[in-house]
Protein backbone atom coordinates (compact mmCIF):
# COMPACT_ATOMS: atom_id res chain seq x y z
CA UNK A 1 0.00 0.00 0.00
CA UNK A 2 1.48 3.54 -0.97
CA UNK A 3 2.36 5.80 2.00
CA UNK A 4 1.28 8.74 0.18
CA UNK A 5 -1.34 8.97 -3.14
CA UNK A 6 -3.13 11.35 -4.54
CA UNK A 7 -6.20 10.22 -7.02
CA UNK A 8 -7.78 12.84 -9.18
CA UNK A 9 -6.61 15.49 -7.55
CA UNK A 10 -7.63 19.43 -8.42
CA UNK A 11 -6.34 22.80 -6.26
CA UNK A 12 -5.66 26.24 -7.21
CA UNK A 13 -5.90 29.46 -5.86
CA UNK A 14 -8.63 31.70 -5.73
CA UNK A 15 -11.18 29.55 -7.38
CA UNK A 16 -8.94 28.81 -10.31
CA UNK A 17 -7.26 25.22 -10.59
CA UNK A 18 -3.50 24.43 -11.65
CA UNK A 19 -3.56 20.78 -10.56
CA UNK A 20 -5.91 19.13 -13.22
CA UNK A 21 -6.23 15.74 -12.09
CA UNK A 22 -3.10 14.81 -11.13
CA UNK A 23 -2.18 11.35 -9.49
CA UNK A 24 0.90 10.58 -7.26
CA UNK A 25 2.18 7.83 -5.43
CA UNK A 26 5.14 6.85 -3.38
CA UNK A 27 5.70 3.55 -1.33
CA UNK A 28 7.52 4.00 1.82
CA UNK A 29 11.21 4.37 1.65
CA UNK A 30 10.91 5.51 -1.87
CA UNK A 31 12.11 9.42 -3.20
CA UNK A 32 9.77 10.94 -5.50
CA UNK A 33 10.85 13.46 -7.81
CA UNK A 34 8.15 15.73 -9.28
CA UNK A 35 9.90 18.17 -12.23
CA UNK A 36 8.30 20.02 -15.18
CA UNK A 37 8.25 23.33 -16.69
CA UNK A 38 7.30 26.75 -14.39
CA UNK A 39 3.49 26.65 -13.76
CA UNK A 40 3.20 23.50 -13.85
CA UNK A 41 1.72 22.73 -10.68
CA UNK A 42 4.69 21.49 -8.78
CA UNK A 43 4.54 23.51 -6.13
CA UNK A 44 0.83 23.44 -6.03
CA UNK A 45 0.70 19.60 -5.88
CA UNK A 46 3.03 19.95 -2.97
CA UNK A 47 0.95 22.09 -1.14
CA UNK A 48 -2.05 20.58 -2.16
CA UNK A 49 -0.61 17.99 -0.01
CA UNK A 50 -0.05 19.50 3.04
CA UNK A 51 -3.00 21.37 3.71
CA UNK A 52 -2.00 25.11 2.45
CA UNK A 53 -4.05 24.64 -0.62
CA UNK A 54 -7.87 23.84 -0.87
CA UNK A 55 -8.33 20.44 -2.60
CA UNK A 56 -11.69 21.03 -5.66
CA UNK A 57 -11.79 17.09 -6.33
CA UNK A 58 -10.19 14.01 -5.95
CA UNK A 59 -8.51 12.65 -2.57
CA UNK A 60 -5.44 12.67 -0.79
CA UNK A 61 -4.28 9.68 1.53
CA UNK A 62 -1.53 9.13 3.71
CA UNK A 63 -0.79 6.12 5.44
CA UNK A 64 -4.04 4.84 5.56
CA UNK A 65 -5.84 8.38 6.19
CA UNK A 66 -7.98 10.77 4.02
CA UNK A 67 -5.94 13.46 4.30
CA UNK A 68 -7.83 15.69 2.20
CA UNK A 69 -8.18 19.54 2.83
CA UNK A 70 -7.10 18.39 6.40
CA UNK A 71 -4.98 21.32 8.02
CA UNK A 72 -0.76 21.15 8.43
CA UNK A 73 -0.99 21.24 11.82
CA UNK A 74 -2.86 17.75 12.03
CA UNK A 75 -1.07 16.53 8.78
CA UNK A 76 3.02 17.01 11.49
CA UNK A 77 0.91 14.61 14.11
CA UNK A 78 0.71 12.19 11.18
CA UNK A 79 4.15 11.83 10.35
CA UNK A 80 4.72 14.48 8.03
CA UNK A 81 6.55 17.38 7.06
CA UNK A 82 7.08 20.46 4.82
CA UNK A 83 10.10 22.79 3.93
CA UNK A 84 9.37 25.63 1.95
CA UNK A 85 11.29 27.05 -0.17
CA UNK A 86 11.74 30.48 0.62
CA UNK A 87 11.48 31.80 4.26
CA UNK A 88 12.04 28.60 5.93
CA UNK A 89 14.32 29.51 8.91
CA UNK A 90 14.35 31.88 11.94
CA UNK A 91 16.42 34.03 11.00
CA UNK A 92 17.49 35.74 14.56
CA UNK A 93 17.18 32.42 16.38
CA UNK A 94 20.71 30.26 16.28
CA UNK A 95 21.09 27.13 14.23
CA UNK A 96 20.25 25.16 17.42
CA UNK A 97 16.86 27.12 18.40
CA UNK A 98 15.88 26.43 15.11
CA UNK A 99 16.18 23.14 15.39
CA UNK A 100 14.61 22.83 18.91
CA UNK A 101 11.87 25.09 17.22
CA UNK A 102 11.27 21.56 15.24
CA UNK A 103 10.49 20.07 18.38
CA UNK A 104 7.79 22.16 19.89
CA UNK A 105 5.05 19.57 19.88
CA UNK A 106 7.23 16.90 20.87
CA UNK A 107 6.51 15.98 25.19
CA UNK A 108 9.51 13.35 24.96
CA UNK A 109 13.55 13.80 25.47
CA UNK A 110 14.35 14.52 22.03
CA UNK A 111 18.29 15.38 22.95
CA UNK A 112 19.03 11.95 21.05
CA UNK A 113 17.50 13.02 17.75
CA UNK A 114 18.92 16.59 17.34
CA UNK A 115 22.35 14.64 17.67
CA UNK A 116 21.21 12.28 14.80
CA UNK A 117 20.40 15.46 12.68
CA UNK A 118 24.08 17.31 13.63
CA UNK A 119 25.01 14.13 12.87
CA UNK A 120 23.26 13.97 9.09
CA UNK A 121 24.45 17.81 8.51
CA UNK A 122 27.64 18.20 10.29
CA UNK A 123 28.50 21.56 8.97
CA UNK A 124 25.22 22.91 11.70
CA UNK A 125 27.18 21.25 14.74
CA UNK A 126 29.93 23.76 14.00
CA UNK A 127 27.66 26.94 14.01
CA UNK A 128 24.56 25.43 16.42
CA UNK A 129 25.09 28.86 18.35
CA UNK A 130 25.29 30.83 14.90
CA UNK A 131 22.14 33.22 14.15
CA UNK A 132 20.55 31.18 10.84
CA UNK A 133 20.44 34.57 9.39
CA UNK A 134 24.06 34.59 9.14
CA UNK A 135 24.61 31.41 7.27
CA UNK A 136 25.15 30.60 3.21
CA UNK A 137 21.94 29.82 1.58
CA UNK A 138 22.76 26.05 1.58
CA UNK A 139 23.39 26.05 5.44
CA UNK A 140 19.99 27.51 6.10
CA UNK A 141 18.56 25.23 4.02
CA UNK A 142 20.66 22.35 5.77
CA UNK A 143 18.68 24.23 9.27
CA UNK A 144 15.16 24.02 7.24
CA UNK A 145 15.94 20.32 6.42
CA UNK A 146 17.12 19.48 10.09
CA UNK A 147 14.21 21.36 11.82
CA UNK A 148 11.92 19.17 9.70
CA UNK A 149 13.58 16.61 10.93
CA UNK A 150 12.90 16.99 14.61
CA UNK A 151 9.53 15.41 14.04
CA UNK A 152 10.62 12.42 12.94
CA UNK A 153 8.21 12.08 9.98
CA UNK A 154 7.32 9.50 8.11
CA UNK A 155 7.04 11.58 4.73
CA UNK A 156 9.46 14.97 4.14
CA UNK A 157 8.11 17.06 1.52
CA UNK A 158 10.90 19.21 0.12
CA UNK A 159 10.05 22.49 -2.12
CA UNK A 160 12.69 23.03 -4.28
CA UNK A 161 15.43 22.89 -1.68
CA UNK A 162 18.66 23.27 -4.28
CA UNK A 163 17.17 26.48 -5.31
CA UNK A 164 19.73 29.45 -5.83
CA UNK A 165 22.40 27.03 -4.21
CA UNK A 166 26.33 26.98 -5.75
CA UNK A 167 26.98 23.66 -7.53
CA UNK A 168 28.93 22.81 -4.16
CA UNK A 169 25.89 22.79 -2.19
CA UNK A 170 23.34 21.34 -4.49
CA UNK A 171 25.52 18.34 -4.27
CA UNK A 172 25.40 18.51 -0.53
CA UNK A 173 21.74 18.85 -0.33
CA UNK A 174 21.27 15.82 -2.78
CA UNK A 175 23.55 13.95 -0.56
CA UNK A 176 21.97 14.54 2.65
CA UNK A 177 18.60 14.01 0.85
CA UNK A 178 19.80 10.29 0.41
CA UNK A 179 21.05 10.28 3.59
CA UNK A 180 17.61 11.20 5.37
CA UNK A 181 15.91 9.17 2.81
CA UNK A 182 18.93 6.25 4.03
CA UNK A 183 17.03 6.18 7.36
CA UNK A 184 13.90 5.06 6.30
CA UNK A 185 12.09 8.78 5.55
CA UNK A 186 10.01 8.93 2.31
CA UNK A 187 10.85 11.85 0.11
CA UNK A 188 8.87 13.62 -2.20
CA UNK A 189 10.73 16.77 -3.54
CA UNK A 190 9.72 19.30 -6.55
CA UNK A 191 13.20 20.47 -7.46
CA UNK A 192 14.32 22.64 -10.48
CA UNK A 193 17.87 20.73 -11.40
CA UNK A 194 15.70 17.74 -12.44
CA UNK A 195 18.45 15.53 -14.26
CA UNK A 196 20.39 15.67 -10.88
CA UNK A 197 16.79 15.28 -8.73
CA UNK A 198 15.84 12.32 -11.05
CA UNK A 199 19.35 10.61 -10.96
CA UNK A 200 18.43 9.82 -6.82
CA UNK A 201 14.70 9.21 -7.54
CA UNK A 202 12.53 5.78 -7.09
CA UNK A 203 9.46 7.66 -8.78
CA UNK A 204 9.64 10.10 -11.05
CA UNK A 205 6.71 12.72 -12.14
CA UNK A 206 6.76 15.31 -15.38
CA UNK A 207 3.82 17.72 -14.73
CA UNK A 208 2.86 19.61 -17.60
CA UNK A 209 -0.70 22.03 -17.71
CA UNK A 210 -1.62 20.91 -14.44
CA UNK A 211 -1.91 17.60 -15.36
CA UNK A 212 0.96 14.51 -15.32
CA UNK A 213 2.73 14.02 -19.06
CA UNK A 214 4.95 11.29 -17.55
CA UNK A 215 5.37 8.86 -14.78
CA UNK A 216 8.56 6.43 -14.18
CA UNK A 217 11.52 5.36 -12.65
CA UNK A 218 13.69 8.10 -12.41
CA UNK A 219 16.48 5.90 -14.34
CA UNK A 220 13.70 5.64 -17.39
CA UNK A 221 12.74 9.11 -17.15
CA UNK A 222 16.76 10.08 -17.75
CA UNK A 223 16.69 7.49 -20.48
CA UNK A 224 13.74 9.00 -22.44
CA UNK A 225 14.33 10.90 -25.46
CA UNK A 226 11.13 12.71 -25.42
CA UNK A 227 11.46 13.78 -21.90
CA UNK A 228 15.00 14.78 -22.46
CA UNK A 229 14.42 16.93 -25.15
CA UNK A 230 10.86 18.92 -23.87
CA UNK A 231 12.07 18.74 -20.11
CA UNK A 232 15.56 18.38 -19.92
CA UNK A 233 16.99 21.01 -21.77
CA UNK A 234 18.57 18.40 -24.44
Amino acid sequence: MSLISLTDVHAGYGGMNILNGVEFSLDAGQIGVIVGPNGAGKSTMLKSMFGFLNVTQGRIEFDGHDITNVKPEALSRLGMAFVPQEHNVFRTLSVQENLEMGAYVRRDDWSGLLARVYDIFPPLKEKRNQPAGELSGGQRQMVAVGRALMIEPKLILLDEPTAGLSPMYMSQIFDRILAINATGVTVAMVEQNAKQALGIAHKGYVLASGRNRYTDTGEALLADPEVAKSFLGG
